[in-house]
């Protein structure tokens, strides 16, 4: 059987219909809400769903996973965030099989979906470097996770932004069998910018203690510094060359100029949810899944689709903020994988100076369902 662990923070919207989901499962037997002292009445709303709660001494994820595993009475293991709804329909299966199977030992999920910043910019680079037997991951950084206890005890925990990494990295000094497997369509709040600094330092910390563990001598604080005082370098030379360049700033439009996805709110108010939440779970592919989901507006109006975008909420300030940025001599565009009648609208709301994103078909008015996409996206991928 399993047992399902799950560290919350202030995640009161979500936490019941998380434990829900744990609930449907068969092979779940316990269910461990471990609360790093909420503020809100995340721990009210976890006992109510009926899981069993642990209020966490310290807090920090680190602590909240060595305390969950700690008091879990199953050997097979596995961890979700607690902010996300819906988790794809099988995900605890296809996370927990290799385990149930004893194929692997450690298993890291992977979903469909870009990998982040960190991920790209800092975690793959330092692996490919410290640790090349895990470069082919596609998300080391992803907290959703399965393993075996009698694994997760022998493991120190890192009670930062570098646990998930850590935990690998431990998983694969110990010669557990590791295994990534893909989970589906997720719907992941990216980091806000502020704390991506703060994400990188802890990442790169993570990955370069542990390689000083494994390297010894071999690996020192000088070759640390090293490492960083290169990455300073390559920083200064291509600004010096780009300073020439006008300057632009890029920003995505769903879940940053507006507060939601536009598609989302189309599912919402046209009844296509299911359809939708369908095709995310079953394409991998984003090229095809944007071309499949075009076929969903098949029929709907200029107007329909204008007043959905009309309604949305657009992020504080955001006027202002392109107007700042312009005013510095930026260009101000939109990237977006939504469609050009939309971004347009968008761009004129905002004053931004051009938009990119695909081409929705329509003739007298009404969508085709037809989608074009602009060769920058398969630059791009």
């Amino acid at each position: 059987m399993i047992t399902v662990i799950i560290p919350a923070l202030n995640e009161s919207a979500t936490i019941s219909q998380v434990i829900r989901f744990c609930q449907a499962d068969p092979n779940v037997s316990e269910i461990i809400v471990v609360d790093d002292k909420s503020e809100d009445n995340t721990v009210e709303l976890a006992r109510e769903a009926g899981a069993k709660v642990i209020i966490s001494e310290t807090r920090g994820k680190g602590t909240s996973m060595k305390e969950g595993i700690d008091a879990s009475t199953n050997e097979i293991i596995l961890f979700l965030d607690a902010d996300i709804d819906p988790y794809p329909e099988n995900c605890i299966a296809n996370l927990s099989r290799p385990l149930i199977t004893d194929t692997a030992d450690f298993v890291k999920g992977a979903f469909a979906r870009n990998a982040g910043r960190v991920t790209e910019l800092v975690a793959k680079p330092l692996l490919t470097i410290l640790f090349p037997g895990l470069a082919h991951f596609s998300q080391p950084l992803s907290g959703m996770i399965a393993g075996k206890k009698t694994f997760f005890q022998r493991i120190e925990f890192f009670n930062d932004y570098g646990v998930d990494i850590g935990i690998l990295i431990d998983m694969y000094l110990m010669m557990a069998r590791v295994e990534e497997v893909n989970i589906g369509y997720i719907e992941n709040k990216s980091k806000p910018w502020e704390a991506l600094g703060k994400m990188s330092r802890e990442v790169s910390r993570a990955i370069l203690s542990r390689a000083q563990r494994q390297h010894g001598h071999e690996l020192t604080f000088e070759s640390a510094n090293t490492l960083e005082a290169i990455q300073r370098e390559m920083n200064n030379v291509i600004r010096e060359n780009l300073s020439a360049y006008k300057k632009m700033i890029v920003l995505d439009m769903d879940n940053t100029i507006v507060t939601d996805r536009f598609i989302n709110v189309c599912a919402d108010t046209f009844g296509f949810r299911a359809k939708l939440d369908e095709l995310r779970f079953s394409e991998s592919d984003p090229i095809i899944l944007t071309k499949r989901i075009g076929v969903l507006l098949k029929g709907r109006t200029m107007d329909e689709l204008l007043g959905v975008i009309s309604g949305m909420k657009m992020a504080e300030n955001i006027q202002e903020v392109v107007q700042a940025y312009k005013d510095k001599g930026y260009l101000v565009g939109i990237i977006s994988h939504s469609y050009t009648l939309i971004t347009n609208y968008v761009k004129q709301q905002i004053g931004a100076d051009f938009s990119v994103a695909h081409q929705l078909e329509f003739f007298e008015g009404k969508s085709t369902g037809e989608v074009k996409s602009s060769l920058l996206f398969f630059r791009l991928s």
